[in-house]
């Protein structure tokens, strides 16, 4: 029986301290976002995209934006706890005008429900707002990726959570990038997608541009 016990209590500590490590994981990809600022740091006043992978590999960022300097400090598959974990290092030493964010997709792919999502935008929020209190935080919606479709009517949940949260706090907006992604009858648009059905192509990425043009203009 004490043997029994004691396993459990190993495997329970185990699981815990994993789940408190989780953000360490993208240390090295921090670091490296990071290199170079001693030398050449980004101006301030910018606009600082941050989040998952859906930002990572927006390669044409700065082309997309050509009136707007803009930074991007996106990053493997991360979750909205990693970007709070991590916005003492890649967002508020910049004193960015503007904060674009896209997660929560990865979180609910990964078992989290809409509820805690929606609660972990909300933390993220209110320490960007301590910090920058003058900063508009403009959250991405969660896209219906064809490869999570199962997922969807979380996503969908999460995106209304998230969405009431922002119409009622200062300086920060919801914007739809989805449904510009579905097609007539609401299904995503497999063409906007990479072969894996998750990452998006260039079309994706001109869809998402020209909504938030008008925003940044602002």
């Amino acid at each position: 029986m004490k043997s029994t016990l004691f396993r459990l209590l190993v495997v329970f500590s185990t699981f815990c301290s994993m789940g408190l490590a989780a953000p360490e994981r993208w240390a090295d990809e921090i670091a490296a976002l990071t290199k170079h600022d001693a030398t050449n740091p980004p101006p301030p006043g910018a606009v600082l995209f941050v989040g998952s992978s859906s930002i990572r590999m927006w390669e044409s960022l700065a082309k997309d934006f050509p009136e707007t300097p803009v930074i991007n400090r996106g990053f493997g598959g991360s979750e909205l706890a990693d970007c709070l974990f991590y916005a003492d290092r890649i967002i508020i030493p910049y004193r960015p005008r503007a904060i674009v964010v896209y997660a929560g997709e990865n979180d609910i792919a990964a078992g989290k429900s809409a509820e805690t999502v929606a609660d972990d935008f909300q933390k993220f929020r209110t320490k960007i707002h301590q910090s920058l209190p003058d900063a508009q935080l403009y959250y991405l919606s969660m896209k219906f990726s064809p490869s999570r479709a199962k997922f969807r009517d979380s996503m969908r949940r999460g995106n209304e959570l998230i969405a009431a949260d922002c119409a009622k706090a200062k300086n920060c907006t919801f914007v739809d990038v989805n449904t510009p992604m579905l097609s007539t009858t609401g299904q995503p648009r497999p063409e906007l997608f990479q072969d894996d059905l998750l990452h998006m192509r260039p079309e994706g990425y001109a869809i998402w541009t020209n909504v938030l043009k008008p925003l940044l203009r602002r």
